[in-house]
């Protein structure tokens, strides 16, 4: 029963993608991680994945538990046609909004792929700079399995990332929050002031300093 219901899960999660499949066009899924903590950069991926055999497990990344994300992530990447990630830098977000970083990062992510790709899902971002046809699903990584594999990989990306820069700055405790605004990063913004690794535009509020 579990299985056939995995299957039938799976069926619907790629309501999208068949119609593409059954032509013969392998879509491409795109999805972002960190647009809205207070530290690290913005993350994206660009996955495209074959028609079969379809990877149980794979779904929103928001749904999964970091330690399932990562046995999914090399499954991901093993079976893709191709995958890409790319990123945009704090002061990328500083200087021109986290909404046009975020789509820097994609178009990177997708430049990343090295290989031709005639379509994209893309999760709610319109407009992209990228030699595809576009297609932003609102929710996407809730309603595509592209869309959602791409956001497993953009997760674990950024929140190996993230485990790099708690090394460096263990005050702020980007281990445990990685990067979002809890109480005990904002503490300890109060108390340290921020590291290179922060938004200034996304901390004013919370450290007078963060303009100086």
């Amino acid at each position: 029963m579990a299985r056939r219901n995995e299957a039938e899960r799976l069926y619907l999660l790629t309501s999208y993608e068949r119609p593409y499949w059954e032509r013969g066009v392998f879509p491409a899924g795109m999805d972002e991680a960190g647009r809205g903590p207070l530290a690290g950069p913005v993350y994206a991926a660009c996955v495209v994945l074959p028609a079969s055999p379809l990877i149980p497990g794979v779904n929103d990344s928001k749904k999964l538990s970091a330690a399932r994300r990562e046995a999914l992530y090399p499954l991901i990447s093993e079976r893709a046609i191709a995958v890409g990630v790319g990123t945009a830098s704090e002061g990328e977000i500083d200087g021109i909004n986290i909404l046009n970083a975020t789509k820097l990062a994609f178009q990177r992510a997708y430049k990343a792929m090295r290989a031709p790709c005639a379509a994209a899902l893309v999760d709610a971002v319109k407009g992209l700079d990228i030699g595809a046809e576009q297609v932003p699903l609102i929710h996407g990584d809730a309603v595509s399995y592209l869309i959602a594999a791409a956001s497993i990989v953009a997760k674990v990306e950024r929140d190996r990332h993230m485990l790099a820069l708690d090394a460096l700055y263990p005050q702020y405790g980007f281990k445990e929050h990685k990067g979002y605004g809890t109480k005990k990063h904002i503490e300890a913004l109060k108390e340290y002031g921020p590291c290179p690794a922060h938004r200034k535009t996304f901390i004013g509020h919370f450290c007078g300093e963060c303009h100086e």
